[in-house]
């Protein structure tokens, strides 16, 4: 089945295993209005498989996620105050609901993952990553706040470490990745999908309506649930951000391949 003009790819298997697959590999799969659309078609579709079972989310290519599209996102920025919030919003909503998605979900990362990937990454039950996996908190780069994925990175990695990489960008290999949480498993990249299905087959092998009730406790007691007042608030400032001037310098540092203007020009090496 494909999904939001191609952009995602959704397979049901004769398990239940539905596998999304994010394909946009020419731009490493960076998210646009059209892979939102996408993720939030087979997110609807779920209701309907009642023979579904577990979630596999992958990228085609040579990377999981690039995180937006900066094309798509200087173009947003240049709309209007409601265009933008729709925009943080359909963004926000596609991570919150994976988050609270009642089926288990099993992240596969290989290469990049910046940006809102990290978000996606850590709205799912089980991410393992190739050993080439390389990670980044990005937004603050493009003069972007990732404000509508901070709830589920600071449940993932802890607010310590979102403090540090969300304010510095600083890229993080799989090893790392493992240590701060945002990753359950590192292995091959040879073998990326015979990890995979080993805790896939652990996961058909627990009683399904158990596994839901649990996933949906746990989340309540650790308090990992976003409401919807700071949901909203969330979107307000996420889209806000998007139509500032840091943000329109920010972004068009990075198609012109530059600095952006607010980085020293006179820094020592």
């Amino acid at each position: 089945m494909s999904l939001g003009n191609g952009t995602v790819l959704c397979d049901i298997d004769s398990r239940g295993v539905v596998t999304v697959s994010l394909n946009r590999p020419d731009v490493n799969n960076a998210y646009n209005g059209d892979m939102l659309a996408g993720l939030h078609e087979a997110m609807d579709a779920l209701p309907s498989l009642p023979q579904a079972r577990v979630v596999v989310i992958r990228g085609n290519g040579r990377h999981f996620q690039a995180g937006a599209d900066l094309q798509w996102i200087a173009g947003v920025g240049r709309k209007g105050p409601e265009a933008n919030r729709e925009a943080s919003r359909l963004t926000g909503e596609a991570v919150r609901r994976l988050d609270l998605l009642a089926l288990p979900t099993v992240a596969l990362v290989q290469g990049g993952c910046f940006g809102g990937g990290t978000g996606v990454l850590s709205a799912c039950d089980v991410v393992i990553a190739a050993d080439n996996a390389l990670f980044a908190i990005t937004e603050v780069r493009w003069g972007l706040n990732p404000s509508i994925i901070l709830p589920q990175l600071c449940q993932a990695i802890g607010a310590r470490n979102v403090r540090r990489y969300a304010l510095t960008s600083e890229r993080f290999g799989p090893q790392t990745a493992l240590q701060l949480g945002l990753v359950h498993e590192v292995c091959a990249l040879d073998q990326l999908q015979a990890t995979g299905e080993r805790v896939v087959d652990a996961l058909l092998l627990s009683a399904p309506e158990a596994l839901k009730a649990i996933k949906r406790r746990t989340m309540q007691v650790a308090g990992a649930v976003v409401d919807d007042a700071l949901f909203d608030a969330l979107v307000d400032e996420h889209a806000s951000f998007r139509q500032r001037a840091e943000a329109a310098e920010g972004t068009a540092s990075f198609l012109e391949k530059r600095n952006p203007s607010w980085y020293p020009a006179g820094r020592s090496d």
